[in-house]
């Protein structure tokens, strides 16, 4: 297969790190940020912005992408009833993109451990205010529960119980670079489950 140059290698979570990587240098803001979409208990779609915290290249299923969320959030709910999801990272500088679809699972262990304690303290703290998803009287109303969690739980407040990661293992993945006239490069990364092994195609742009 005619692959090489931006699409070498045949590990994808290796090449999406190496693509992020790249983004990260030209990408004014967020080079991380991917378009999560999830589907509600009527089949109904749903999608949203949120930030890709590590691209895993090593583990059972040979990687996966990890995000962190409330559990108490519409999207939480949705990824758990479905245990499936789907996003998007797109990155204008670089007229690339990457789709991915796949399986989901908590990660609420150590891991989830670390990365909330490498937040900021007032992101720490707003993540035990925020009801996430739910209905909001006022700014003055969530101002004042940062004010009530800041003077209980003090300086170094441990990750709620409620807050966490997720792990999604794909499926699919599929790497897309613009080309001239609209002839784009699209490679195909597709296997029938977690622990099979992946084939690539070439598709038509």
């Amino acid at each position: 297969m005619d692959r090489g140059g931006i699409f070498a290698g045949d590990n994808p979570f290796q090449l999406a790190r190496d693509w992020l990587a790249e983004a990260e240098a030209s990408e004014p803001n967020d080079p991380n940020a991917i378009a999560l979409a999830t589907v509600d208990a009527s089949g109904l779609p749903n999608a949203r912005m949120v930030l890709l915290k590590e691209i895993e290249v090593e583990g059972p299923g040979g990687g996966a992408f990890v995000f962190y969320t409330n559990y108490g959030s519409a999207k939480a709910a949705e990824i758990e009833q479905a245990g499936k999801a789907a996003f998007v990272m797109h990155w204008k500088s670089l007229r690339r993109q990457i789709r991915v679809r796949g399986l989901t699972s908590r990660e609420e262990g150590p891991q989830a451990d670390a990365y909330y304690a490498s937040r900021s303290l007032k992101s720490r703290l707003g993540a035990w205010a925020s009801q996430q998803s739910q209905p909001l009287s006022s700014r003055a109303a969530l101002m004042a529960e940062v004010a009530k969690i800041t003077a209980a739980k003090g300086p170094n407040p441990p990750r709620p119980p409620f807050w966490g990661g997720f792990r999604l293992q794909p499926v699919e993945i599929e790497f897309w670079a613009d080309g001239a006239f609209r002839l784009h490069d699209r490679f195909r990364w597709r296997r029938e489950g977690i622990e099979k092994p992946w084939e690539i195609t070439r598709l038509n742009p």
